[in-house]
């Protein structure tokens, strides 16, 4: 048997290395289509634009010989031809299969009306983190557009490097759509603490500049100096090899609990999955953490050895380090919820998210210890 893992981060390292772990012994290609092994990506939108840390690579060459997994990197898949149960490569190459794991990631919004100048980034692999960090060393401004969680990372590392920095989000709070207002307004007094001009309630209408961005227009008619843009503003799943296979795709690849797609010998895992949870239905999830989760239901379902009960299902946990404070989340924390500041010290603090009387996610900055505790108590009522 051949089983063919297309993408070559963290979902697919970590399902050919459960395929060896759980004893699988025949052919296994992990497809990629950058040419660098295997590598981390939390540390881009931190230490390696900070310049204290150059290499995130998981594994070396001789690992992946030694374990027999071959590599084709620098190489886009481009069809998945189910019916005859191929993956064709860009370089004209077919590569044959008898199971396929899609593991193909997100990819960066962008904005396509902005003008294309020099100066403006986006953040999601190595290749992107270098030229940031080789712009940011030069940058006395800097816009950061999406106070999301890479947002506002890159904010806090750009003014490690002592830019000036505007962080921009339409909504009313950095991070307010994933952990709602009340600690998103913490968050933003991290920044702001931090010297961060935070600006809320705004968007970006456009930029100018001639050759390289020099100001960001905003859409109240603010204009903000910058040579240095970073467009933060969420991801899309990467799925445009499926076009065409018969496997449903819906905000990702559709798959059941155990990662299986619609189609027989196809299954999905990672951030482009979209994955049956037994108590939230079909979802993405987009943390580093769930990946490990989910290539441990997978792998032996794989390869026949599925459990006759349904998954348990998993706490989730994420996490941000902002500054010298590191943000955690457990659970499945929603805007909507009701929250509770348990403790506040005016940079560290604790908050409890309830739902219909139910615990439902615990965060906390700079309060490992206190977050982890409540493990058990996620899900039960308060």
């Amino acid at each position: 048997m051949t089983i063919v893992i297309v993408g070559a981060g963290l979902g697919g390292l970590r399902t050919a290395q459960e395929l060896r772990k759980q004893g699988y012994d025949g052919g296994l290609v992990l497809v990629g289509d950058e040419p660098h092994l295997p590598y981390d990506r939390p540390p881009l939108s931190k230490e390696v634009i900070r310049g204290e840390r150059e290499d995130t690579t998981f594994e070396s060459e001789e690992y992946f010989a030694e374990n027999r997994i071959e590599l084709r990197l620098g190489v886009a898949a481009v069809r998945v031809d189910t019916e005859n149960t191929t993956l064709e490569l860009a370089d004209g190459s077919t590569l044959p299969y008898d199971q396929l794991v899609i593991a193909t990631g997100l990819r960066p919004r962008r904005v396509p009306s902005l003008p294309d100048l020099h100066g403006v980034h986006v953040l999601r692999s190595r290749d992107d983190a270098e030229s940031l960090r080789r712009d940011a060393s030069a940058a006395a401004r800097a816009v950061v557009v999406g106070a999301g969680f890479v947002g506002c990372e890159v904010a806090a590392g750009l003014r490690h490097l002592g830019v000036d920095v505007t962080l921009v989000e339409p909504q009313a709070t950095p991070l307010a759509s994933v952990l709602g207002s009340e600690v998103g307004e913490l968050v933003s007094r991290l920044h702001r603490d931090e010297g961060v001009t935070v600006r809320t309630g705004v968007g970006v209408d456009t930029l100018r500049g001639t050759d390289r961005v020099t100001h960001v227009v905003l859409s109240d008619g603010t204009e903000v100096e910058a040579d240095l843009v970073v467009i933060g503003i969420g991801s899309t799943p990467v799925v445009e090899v499926l076009e065409a296979s018969g496997v449903t795709v819906d905000n990702g690849v559709v798959a059941d609990a155990y990662g299986r797609t619609d189609v027989l010998g196809v299954w999905a895992v990672g951030d482009v999955a979209a994955w049956d949870h037994p108590q939230h239905g079909r979802r993405r999830v987009e943390h580093w953490s769930n990946v490990g989760d989910q290539v441990r239901v997978m792998v032996p379902a794989l390869l026949g050895k599925e459990p006759a009960a349904a998954p348990r299902p998993v706490v989730p946990y994420f996490w941000s380090d902002q500054y010298d404070v590191k943000i955690q989340a457990l659970g499945s924390p929603s805007a909507d919820d009701s929250v509770e500041i348990v403790e506040d010290d005016g940079r560290k603090f604790l908050a409890y998210y309830v739902r219909d009387g139910i615990l439902t996610a615990v965060v906390g900055a700079g309060m490992a210890g206190a977050v982890m505790k409540m493990r058990a108590k996620i899900g039960q009522p308060t």
